[in-house]
């Protein structure tokens, strides 16, 4: 599987997407909510810095979502009976993503108030 052609690869990372939206709630909550931010920025015309930065902070999440849903998906393959060592790891990874998700956002609110000038 190794040194495949970029499309290959690409293809990988697609069907990727598609088993976490298919198979995620959260992921689908996490994409609708970026949207969501879309709209708002798009209302709001912030500079372009907050553009960027909002844009990376969405990316970080879904990253850290697909992320957490691939180390699930791995550990309940490796170990599917319930173990309190394993439900740290799931609840670690979880956290990851809250913690991206609240500091998401804090940006959205500061992008916010700098737009309106609150």
């Amino acid at each position: 599987m190794k040194n495949q052609r970029l499309n290959v690869r690409a293809a990988f990372a697609w069907a990727g997407l598609r088993a976490a939206w298919h198979g995620e709630r959260s992921f689908r909550t996490q994409c609708i909510m970026a949207l969501m931010a879309s709209g708002v920025m798009g209302v709001l015309q912030p500079a372009l810095i907050w553009w960027a930065l909002v844009g990376m902070m969405i990316a970080l999440v879904l990253a850290a979502e697909l992320i957490n849903t691939a180390l699930e998906q791995l550990v309940d393959h490796l170990h599917p009976e319930q173990h309190p060592r394993i439900k740290i790891v799931k609840d670690c990874s979880a956290a990851a993503v809250l913690l991206l998700s609240l500091g998401t956002a804090w940006v959205g609110v500061l992008m916010v108030f700098s737009t309106l000038d609150i």
